[in-house]
């Protein structure tokens, strides 16, 4: 696939990087100001992800989003510094509930309270509900062609990668406690510790109160609530683990992540972390709180639930660029992610594309497509969009690709599935959007006198046109005839100097003929539906509402 590189040197390159206030370079930037303070010969970026339920969009949002601050950081280091990126997964953590949208729940209510990685796995593929989790997510992350090193924290503290800096906590125990317990309530505070034992006798993480703990020794006594007898376990190997906030401490202090994003509910966990990271010899990474996404209803999306959308729909009916356009946009605001929000990305996406080949460097380093593809967008060859694509099959009821090449190849002549893959990939989106959204909502609008009246017009206007009429000729034909009362826009005058025609008359266009509320520019669309089968439409619209 060849891309579109304008001729720029490293260093002319971060020179213009430098004045970009694109969010990944803003992030960058603070990056290669903690670096002049404390050199490092390698910079480490980190996600994080609980594998209490299967991966969703979320979790790549976060991974896309880090990984396009790493490359921005690369631009602004001309590359002389390492980077790795990982992505690190709790699968030590308790399973504290069982998920909605997973199999075999019964079996996994017989193992609640062990760690991810020693309960069964509900699915029957894996050694374990991490192990299937972990899986799922890697899967994913290599669809994408993310550069990430997988990281278990099951693995990590069973290793002894952690026993250091465990020890350290251990012997820091009174700081730790000291910002850990304003921050908690009464009830909890009274029985907190950062140590969570892993029962050796059960495999469940316990949440009880330590009643001894000898730095010197490196352990931890407890008494076990069903035997009543008291149990000593190192805090090394993975006997125990701790409470997530220090954990997350002990993470950053124990590898020494330099960059970590997280979610705007996790504020003040951000804030905790930080200071038991400074508490224990270590240095709080880099990186800011993005907004949460919602479901249709305006509620937090969460794996648990599994509302919201999954990543396999999201692939179902766009693209990936797409999906790294909606996480690209808007970081820090607050956004819908359901299905209505596809169409939009998918043709702002090519919309992107398409501005970009116009663009000096400096320009194109605040497009998202830079950043969506690392410095190396491809060119750009969409001939239609998405939206014109769900019109004609919805105009069409044309549910199978071939019937739509059938349009596309009339009104790009030469364009086919073997010279524009990315555009067959767009068709059959198209079919599995219209399917599953479009078509079980259709509804047919019945028009006014004054809008039947229009219509006929219309109807006589597009027949008297030639053939190959172009889409620009359909499109002026289509707006003076909508130049009447009450399609009028008074406040927007046309080039003509007479009024405008507001959205109004388009809109009506869209529901009465197709069943919709909105669509691409109806010229267009016109052109690559065919003259006579726009009229054989408005036809039908005029005989169903007689």
């Amino acid at each position: 696939m060849s891309t579109i590189d304008l001729p720029v040197s490293p260093s002319d390159l971060r020179t213009l990087a430098e004045q970009s206030n694109a969010w990944p370079f803003e992030q960058a930037k603070a990056l290669v100001a903690r670096l002049t303070k404390a050199p490092k010969d390698e910079v480490l970026f980190e996600t994080g992800y609980g594998p209490s339920g299967l991966p969703h969009i979320g979790t790549f949002g976060e991974v896309a989003r880090t990984t396009m601050v790493r490359h921005a950081f690369r631009v602004l280091t001309e590359d002389k510094i390492k980077t790795r990126l990982i992505a690190f997964s709790d699968d030590m953590d308790g399973l504290r509930k069982v998920p909605d949208n997973v199999p075999n729940k019964e079996m996994l209510t017989q193992h609640l309270g062990k760690s991810l990685t020693r309960v069964p796995d509900p699915f029957g593929t894996h050694e374990s509900f991490g192990a299937h989790n972990n899986a799922r997510l890697r899967v994913f992350l290599d669809t994408f062609g993310f550069d990430y090193e997988f990281a278990s924290a099951t693995d990590y503290y069973k290793s002894g990668r952690f026993d250091a800096t465990l020890l350290k906590v251990l012997e820091r125990l009174d700081k730790v406690m000291a910002i850990m317990l304003p921050s908690l309530r009464e009830e909890r505070a009274a029985s907190y510790s950062p140590f969570l034992p892993i029962c050796p006798r059960s495999g469940v993480v316990l949440q009880v109160p330590i009643v001894a703990h000898d730095a010197k020794a490196g352990t931890i006594s407890y008494d076990d609530p069903e035997t009543q007898e008291r149990v000593t376990l190192p805090v090394t190997g993975g006997h125990c683990k701790l409470q997530w906030k220090p954990d997350w401490a002990m993470r950053w202090t124990a590898l020494g992540i330099d960059y970590e994003m997280a979610g705007k509910d996790l504020i003040d966990s951000v804030k905790l972390s930080g200071k038991i990271c400074q508490a224990i010899g270590g240095k709080p990474p880099e990186g800011f709180n993005y907004e949460l996404f919602l479901d249709d209803k305006g509620q937090k999306i969460s794996k648990s639930k599994g509302n919201g959308l999954t990543i396999d729909e999201w692939l179902r009916y766009a693209s990936p660029e797409s999906l790294s356009l909606f996480m690209y946009r808007e970081p820090k605001a607050a956004k819908r992610l359901y299905f209505d929000v596809i169409p939009r990305n998918v043709d702002d996406y090519q919309q992107f594309l398409d501005g970009y080949a116009r663009q000096d460097a400096k320009q194109q380093l605040s497009n998202p497509v830079w950043h969506i593809h690392a410095g190396h967008p491809p060119k750009s060859d969409m001939p239609v969009t998405f939206q014109l694509l769900l019109t004609l099959v919805s105009s069409s009821n044309a549910e199978n690709a071939a019937t739509l090449w059938g349009f596309i190849g009339r009104y790009r002549p030469g364009v086919t599935p073997q010279t524009h893959p990315k555009l067959d990939a767009m068709v059959g989106y198209a079919i599995n959007y219209y399917r599953d959204f479009v078509a079980p909502t259709k509804t047919f609008r019945e028009p006014t006198e004054a809008e039947r009246a229009a219509l006929q017009d219309l109807r006589d206007a597009l027949s008297q046109l030639p053939a190959e009429a172009t889409a620009e000729a359909i499109q002026d034909v289509v707006y003076e005839i909508g130049r009447r009362e009450p399609f009028l826009d008074h406040k927007k005058a046309a080039k003509d100097g007479k009024p405008g025609v507001s959205l109004d008359w388009f809109n009506m266009l869209y529901q009465v003929l197709l069943g919709q509320e909105k669509g691409p520019r109806f010229g267009s669309f016109v052109a690559v539906y065919g003259l006579p089968n726009a009229v054989a439409m408005i036809d039908g619209a005029l005989a169903r509402s007689a």
